[in-house]
């Protein structure tokens, strides 16, 4: 070979190196070390932080809106841009002071068992491709059974959330009731719009969706569903499913679970239980009396990635006969026929609605195993013992007004200052000041929502770094907030 066409091959070998995909194990290695640095760092200053810090579209676009590159840059350099540019501008959920919507904090040892499990590749859609991952999640499955107190009849699935738990349970429901043309499905008007949503997309009709009215905790009244259901019957529709709330999103509320199994059993009526929020409560003593129930019903939701500090995405749904949702949702397909082992060998393709799915167990098995039991108890005990203590603080606060006894970690309540006299709509406009003025000003994060109508502040107290400072301080800002936005609202002040 002459010595121009060596250097062209030379030059070809070199290029296709350099359009590769692939990377040095060195190099690998080197860039793992520095990207967790990079995390570790991020998680140590997150408390002097702010709980929330985002940007306005404009100005991202004009940071980030471009073509994608022809050639390469080195993958720390662009690595540190998402971690400088991009994951940080948001809700920044495991703050210790992040108490809107419904946080979390993922422990590190989950954290790490999301990064194997990319690495593995792993694609948990049958037995075949995942024997090792599929055994470990029906192994977590069945902790979750027990703790449930479900029979060994049940069984279920990891899923992405509570959104995706929600529809595969009312589809299993539509299936046991004989898939009805004029189906109909009964929630509390506090229920979380999932379940409206998965209702829909499994068939219901809109008004056949119906909400039932709450007492003055918000949790269903079961009269009022009884003589909902009479009436539906009597009109020719029929009952598919009941939903009820462990943990509604609001307030925590928790529905009569005793009662509504008793009406459901009797009826014939699937009862699907929504505990993304506060089902793994359930772990602790308080919780599994609160809950007591629960355990009666057909189906549940839950959310590892709540109060079981897991990374997103931990959904969870359990059936208390497994067989419902295998009829639901398994299906033959050629192309899969060479992944049938036998019925000792399930393939979770044939419970939810995934084929190809992450995953999900290995974060709850390698937490557990690593902390043990009684430390995520504790965990789970600490945020309602600060939601309790938040309760007292507010009930002895002149300027603040309870609203609600706090529920599973969430307490609601609103500034509203002793004999003011103040109507709806100043303390509307003073409680969504103060609600600005901690958004933009404090270290804390919380959110808003509405109770008959009412303007309500909210905290959920969820996170196992949260210390009952991180909450006072918070209080205590409110109330400061708050005496200031009566200054101005009110003339004189109170």
């Amino acid at each position: 070979m002459d010595r121009e066409n060596l250097e062209n091959q030379q030059a070809a070998s070199s290029a296709d190196a350099s359009n590769s995909l692939q990377m040095d194990p060195d190099a690998m290695l080197e860039l793992a070390t520095r990207t967790a640095e990079l995390i570790i760092e991020r998680i140590r200053i997150l408390p002097d932080e702010q709980a929330w810090d985002g940007e306005f579209k404009k100005e991202l676009e004009d940071q980030l809106m471009e073509d994608p590159p022809e050639n390469g840059s080195p993958a720390l350099e662009v690595l540190g841009r998402a971690a400088k540019e991009i994951l940080p501008l948001g809700a920044r959920l495991d703050h210790p002071r992040s108490f809107a919507f419904i946080p979390s904090a993922p422990t590190w040892p989950g954290i790490l068992a999301d990064f194997m499990v990319s690495a593995f590749h792993v694609n948990q859609c049958t037995w075949l491709t995942s024997s090792g991952a599929s055994q470990m999640e029906l192994v977590v499955m069945d902790w979750i059974r027990r703790w449930l107190g479900y029979p060994d009849t049940a069984g279920g699935l990891m899923t992405s959330g509570g959104s995706a738990a929600s529809l595969e349970a009312l589809v299993a429901a539509r299936e046991s009731a004989g898939a009805p043309e004029r189906g109909t499905v009964y929630m509390s008007d506090q229920s979380h719009s999932a379940l409206v949503r998965a209702a829909r997309i499994m068939g219901i009709r809109s008004e056949y969706v119906r909400l039932i009215p709450t007492d003055a905790l918000f949790r269903m009244d079961p009269e009022a569903l009884k003589r909902t259901v009479a009436e539906d019957r009597a009109a020719g529709l029929k009952p598919v499913a009941v939903c009820a709330n462990a943990g509604a999103a609001s307030t925590g509320a928790i529905d009569p679970l005793e009662s509504l199994a008793d009406f459901c059993e009797a009826d014939g009526i699937w009862l699907h239980v929504d505990a993304a929020y506060g089902g793994f409560t359930v772990i602790t003593e308080r919780g599994k009396d609160l809950l007591r129930g629960m355990e009666r019903a057909d189906s549940i939701g839950l959310d590892a990635h709540k109060l079981f500090f897991q990374p997103y995405e931990a959904g969870c749904l359990m059936v208390k006969d497994l067989r419902n949702l295998e009829r639901a949702f398994a299906v033959r397909h050629d192309i899969l026929q060479d992944t049938i082992w036998g019925a000792n060998h399930p393939n979770f393709s044939d419970r939810g609605l995934q084929l190809s799915r992450s995953v999900r167990a290995l974060k709850i098995w390698v937490s557990v195993k690593t902390f043990g039991m009684a430390a995520f108890r504790n965990a789970v005990s600490k945020g309602m013992e600060l939601a309790r203590q938040a309760e007292a603080y507010i009930w002895n606060s002149g300027t603040m007004e309870l609203l609600l006894p706090s529920s599973l970690g969430i307490v609601c309540f609103r500034v509203n200052p002793d004999h003011a006299g103040l109507d709806e709509e100043s303390l509307e406009k003073i409680n969504r000041k103060v609600l600005v003025r901690v958004f933009w000003e404090d270290r804390a994060l919380m959110s808003s929502t509405l109770l008959r109508g009412r303007f309500t502040l909210r905290l959920c107290i969820v996170n196992h770094n949260t210390t009952w400072v991180d909450v006072r301080e918070t209080l205590e800002a409110i109330e400061r907030f708050g005496n200031e936005a009566i200054s101005e609202t009110v003339p004189g002040g109170v």
